[in-house]
């Protein structure tokens, strides 16, 4: 028998340890009753409106002591006599610990369908230059910050799957809906229907993508990746990398997608260039420095913008402009315009060209040699672009000039190369006027039209450089010069039967045309000072035997290419009129 008062060797001791486990097992216990995840539907929430502001700090010092718990009581179970006691220790402390954990799974929802779809807000102009960002108020901060701690709690207690499950799914919707409102439409499932899309739609859509793409990784991807850094910080970062791919990579890549589809679908057409450049301009300047600071310099993210702007849009763009050339050169020579007018060729090229101009430094970096080599360049805006400018020693070039001088030529300078081949091509158009007053005509007023598209302050001049701007400008003068002598020939201005001679060669330009009134006044002008003077010897000579006055002379210049037409009552008026001058 034992003494009394004294314990039986089979009853468990309870050590001084042991008591204060027990002790913390039930109050956590009391404290779970009141925030049981059964009593949900009041809606109440431990971190957003618990009356007790400490309520949530000591729920979750709880989880921690019940972890704590369980280590201890498995601790203790080295015996089969230990079992009657730890282990109904260790199976309270684990239910409790998994009740708390469903609490906070149910916390973790409801603090993540407090924050908005979009993290971060960023405000556009028309040019979509970033003119405001409006940083995270005060209270997603606070949340973001509870989501850290519920994150943590799971995470310590082994329920990290359960914590990062429910943060994909909730956080993957968020996203999906904020770039469905960003975009107008769906960019996972537009990609599969795009082929069968007519490029107006196709189009209409790249205008919705060009504005919902630069907001998509500039702020809700960014957003993003700045929540993911905030609740799995610390040694929990690499969870914290995951959870955004898992959230992102996927619905930025099909961002991506829709893009490389849409550029595809342009094909050669270079009608279309214009909108695959928009595209260029956005993945460069916003797209993929956004991109790699979210995703990071090596994710397959960012290979794939690189790739897309570098590769895919800088081939569409190269094979456009090498369609617009082959329209160029097979507009055919003989398809003249009457009256030597301004041909529809020039004003379409150099129209078109006026637009390009707009996108010089796009057209740099698709055409330079060392076109961003990493990721790095497109991120700091350091890519190497091409050749300067006003380099036009090749678009010069001979219609004779090889392929290769011709492929050196676009790549050097694409506006500039294409300038010349048009050029080319008026002089073969030229060559098919049978009147050679007419064709100088022709070059003039094309030339001229040309000039003023490239004139002083515009794009294209900063392009082309000034000095071939008049260098355009001096050869229209010059084709006026030679217009001038062709057109009223040596039997005007240089006597003979001047009368008939003025009357055939007005007659000959009455349908003849100017390409501006500029150019009217100029050959005016130059037709008054080569034909008036001689007139008028004439007409001293012959007297009244002489059909036209001085004066009649200079009406029927003055009504070519769209002047007015003067008239003289007299030889005198006339005469001392042409003397005045």
């Amino acid at each position: 028998m034992t003494r009394a008062g004294s314990r039986s060797p089979l009853a468990p001791r309870r050590t001084l340890p042991a008591t204060v486990v027990d002790d913390t097992v039930a109050a956590a216990a009391v404290l779970l009753d009141r925030w049981h995840p059964e009593d949900s539907s009041s809606g109440r929430s431990l971190f957003l409106d618990s009356n007790t502001p400490d309520e949530a700090d000591a729920f979750l010092r709880a989880t921690k002591d019940l972890h704590r718990a369980m280590l201890f009581y498995a601790s203790g179970l080295t015996a089969a006599s230990d079992l009657h006691a730890g282990g109904h220790g260790l199976i309270q402390a684990q239910e409790l610990l998994d009740t708390a954990m469903r609490r906070l799974q149910l916390e973790l929802q409801i603090l993540l369908s407090s924050l908005p779809n979009v993290l971060r807000f960023h405000r556009y102009h028309d040019d979509d230059d970033v003119v405001e960002e409006e940083d995270d108020p005060q209270g997603l901060r606070e949340t973001s910050g509870h989501l850290r701690a519920v994150a943590e709690a799971m995470l310590a207690a082994g329920y990290g799957k359960e914590c990062v499950s429910i943060f994909k799914a909730r956080r993957r919707a968020s996203v999906a809906a904020a770039l469905q409102r960003l975009h107008g439409f769906s960019p996972s499932q537009q990609q599969a229907t795009v082929q069968k899309l007519a490029w107006e739609q196709i189009d209409a859509r790249m205008q919705s993508w060009l504005a919902g793409a630069r907001a998509a990784f500039a702020s809700v991807f960014a957003g993003e990746r700045e929540l993911c850094d905030r609740v799995f910080a610390g040694e929990h970062s690499s969870v914290g990398d995951a959870v955004f791919a898992a959230v992102a990579e996927d619905q930025a890549t099909s961002i991506l997608a829709f893009a490389e589809a849409a550029v595809a679908r342009a094909k050669r057409a270079p009608e279309r260039l214009f909108r695959v450049l928009d595209v260029h301009d956005a993945l460069t300047e916003t797209i993929v420095p956004a991109i790699v600071a979210a995703f990071g310099d090596k994710s397959e993210v960012t290979a794939r913008a690189v790739t897309l702007a570098v590769t895919k849009v800088g081939d569409a763009a190269r094979g456009m402009l090498a369609s617009f050339e082959a329209a160029i050169e097979k507009e055919p020579a003989k398809a003249t315009v009457a009256g030597g007018a301004v041909h529809p060729l020039t004003r379409y090229v150099m129209n078109y060209l006026m637009f390009l101009a707009d996108y010089e430094n796009a057209l740099a970096n698709i055409y330079s040699a060392e076109q961003f080599t990493d990721t790095t360049d497109i991120a700091s805006g350091t890519g190497t672009a091409g050749s300067s400018s006003s380099d036009l020693s090749m678009a010069s070039t001979s219609s004779s000039s090889s392929s290769t001088q011709r492929t050196l030529s676009l790549w050097s300078n694409p506006i500039g190369w294409l300038v010349s081949v048009l050029m080319r091509k008026l002089d073969a158009k030229a060559g098919n006027y049978r009147e050679a007053a007419l064709s100088y005509l022709f070059l003039a007023n094309n030339t001229h039209y040309v000039a003023k598209k490239v004139g002083a302050g515009t794009k294209l001049e900063a392009v082309l450089g000034e000095d071939w701007a008049e260098a355009q400008r001096a050869k229209a003068r010059g084709y006026v010069d030679v217009y001038v002598r062709a057109a009223w020939g040596s039997k005007v201005l240089r006597g003979g039967a001047m009368d008939e001679a003025v009357l055939e060669a007005v007659a000959m330009q009455e349908r003849w045309v100017a390409a501006d009134e500029d150019m009217g006044e100029a050959l005016r002008v130059v037709a008054r000072a080569a034909v008036v003077p001689t007139y008028r010897m004439f007409y001293r000579r012959q007297g009244a035997a002489a059909r036209l006055t001085p004066g009649d002379v200079i009406g029927m210049i003055d009504g070519l290419f769209g002047g007015r037409t003067t008239s003289h009552s007299s030889s005198s008026s006339s005469d001392s009129c042409l003397v005045s001058i």
